[in-house]
């Protein structure tokens, strides 16, 4: 009797996976081997502005304790001077900086910039790059389904084609909000500082995040995270002249909330923050914000951010552990200020 053979069925992975790998050849599109070879000189020429990163951070950084004190990830040149542009993360209170070139050459930098509230970085390199800095493209029109390039500090081998699957809010733990994040899938390990091309070969998007619910066709799929390049745009020569973008700071209270049926708990309270110095204490329920109730973690950051500055008091209704109703009133700041920035300190 004839032994019938069902045919291999491909999960959503290897649909992804299959995909993605022929995503590449976007930039290396169809002609003969002289097209095919330009092409892939350019795309080596594009991808060599894709540098690594690699910094070292004091043991008493207010960040050492959660982001660790050697950090490495990926960054992208920008300007002819130098000027590469990464995910802050990896750079914040950082004692020394290195950018690592494709040849392997490594070249000090200097911090430039952070701006808490997009999750950029700036730093500039120490001497020559000799590298052609990549374009700012439009994340605006970045939709689901766009085919687009994600590259690290690996080199153009480790280039990898994505989707993007999701355009929508995300709310990150320490008081960080974009309105139009970028999702993208198959996930890459080496998303920190990971530049996203679109199929012009223009910037679009730089890397923040591993997640599990990337979102596709409403199934949650693991994906990477990349804030949008637009929201650079409005306030790079701010970073680049000052530091930060201008205008008064968002006031920081120092809690990292979680949210968990319509209520919002505090996981942490960060040493020495005005939360803590006002006796806040992680296990807590958030229940209000100036006597407006609370049920989400972008809607209690909107009420803090709504009409106030660093340095403006907050008013928070907490319900504790033991189910007791209390409110605190919190004295903001800038969370810079918390920071400690300057390594000599």
């Amino acid at each position: 009797m004839p032994v019938t053979r069902k045919a291999p069925q491909l999960s959503i992975w290897h649909i992804f996976g299959l995909v993605g790998a022929l995503l590449v050849t976007m930039f290396l599109s169809g002609g003969p081997a002289q097209a095919q070879s330009k092409n892939q000189s350019e795309l080596n020429g594009l991808l060599e502005a894709v540098v690594g990163i690699d910094t070292r951070i004091p043991a008493n950084a207010r960040t050492a304790p959660t982001l660790g004190t050697t950090r490495q990830g990926s960054g992208v040149v920008i300007s002819h001077d130098g000027l590469i542009l990464t995910i802050g993360y990896l750079i914040l209170e950082a004692l020394e900086i290195d950018i690592v070139l494709t040849n392997g050459r490594k070249i000090p930098a200097a911090f430039v910039a952070y701006d808490h509230e997009s999750g950029f970085g700036l730093v500039r390199a120490a001497s020559a790059l000799d590298v052609t800095p990549a374009s700012l493209g439009s994340s605006d029109r970045m939709g689901v389904s766009t085919q687009v390039l994600l590259a690290n500090r690996l080199g153009p081998g480790s280039a990898q084609g994505v989707f993007v699957v999701d355009r929508r809010e995300f709310v990150g733990p320490w008081e960080y909000m974009l309105d139009r994040a970028i999702f993208t899938s198959p996930p890459n390990p080496n998303f920190s500082g990971a530049a996203l091309f679109d199929a012009e070969g223009q910037l679009i998007g730089i890397g923040s995040l591993f997640l599990g619910n990337a979102a596709f066709l409403r199934q949650p799929v693991p994906g990477n995270m990349f804030v949008p390049i637009d929201e650079l745009k409005p306030i790079l020569d701010d970073m680049v002249s000052g530091g930060r973008r201008a205008g008064p700071a968002r006031p920081w209270l120092g809690i990292s909330p979680s949210e968990l049926r319509d209520r919002v708990f505090i996981d942490r309270v960060s040493p020495d923050s005005p939360a803590a110095k006002a006796g806040v204490r992680s296990g807590e329920l958030i229940v209000s914000v100036d006597a407006a109730p609370i049920a989400s973690m972008a809607g209690y950051f909107r009420a803090i951010w709504r009409d106030r500055r660093a340095g403006d008091s907050v008013s928070l209704g907490l319900l504790t552990a033991e189910g007791k109703l209390r409110y605190v009133t919190i004295e903001s700041v800038d969370r810079r200020s918390w920071l400690r920035l300057d390594p000599s300190l």
